[in-house]
């Protein structure tokens, strides 16, 4: 069982094994502003995650399709989740997982929206939008 939390406690998650998917990095700056940097997540099928303190978890809808979850107690970066109908998966920030894993960033999205105060040189590949 993959275990994580929010900085404060007040939400934790588990995510059953193995993950389906690598994590991907984005670089748009709506994940930007909501990070403060960007923003490093891998999909989850909803139904291997459980939430815990899920009445801490607040959502803004950030476009049309999409809400971003946060801990309402300590702000903590939690999920990006498509809202599209019938859409199985729930990008689970990384920097939440307290399991430590050997993972790497398998792509990098939205480059062309990158800061200008970083380079990505993970050798990774690269897409100017998703």
């Amino acid at each position: 069982m993959i275990k994580g939390s929010c900085l404060c406690g007040a939400v934790s998650i588990e995510i059953e094994e193995p993950l389906e998917h690598a994590p991907e990095a984005c670089h748009c700056s709506q994940c930007r502003k909501q990070t403060g940097n960007f923003l490093v997540a891998v999909n989850v099928r909803r139904t291997a995650m459980r939430v815990f303190g899920e009445k801490n978890v607040k959502w803004y809808q950030s476009s049309e399709k999409v809400q971003r979850g946060f801990c309402s107690v300590c702000g903590s970066t939690l999920f990006w989740n498509p809202t599209i109908e019938g859409y199985q998966w729930t990008s689970v920030a990384l920097g939440c997982l307290d399991t430590r894993m050997e993972l790497k960033i398998a792509k990098h999205t939205f480059v062309g929206d990158k800061g200008t105060y970083y380079e990505i040189t993970d050798g990774a590949p690269q897409n100017q939008a998703f």
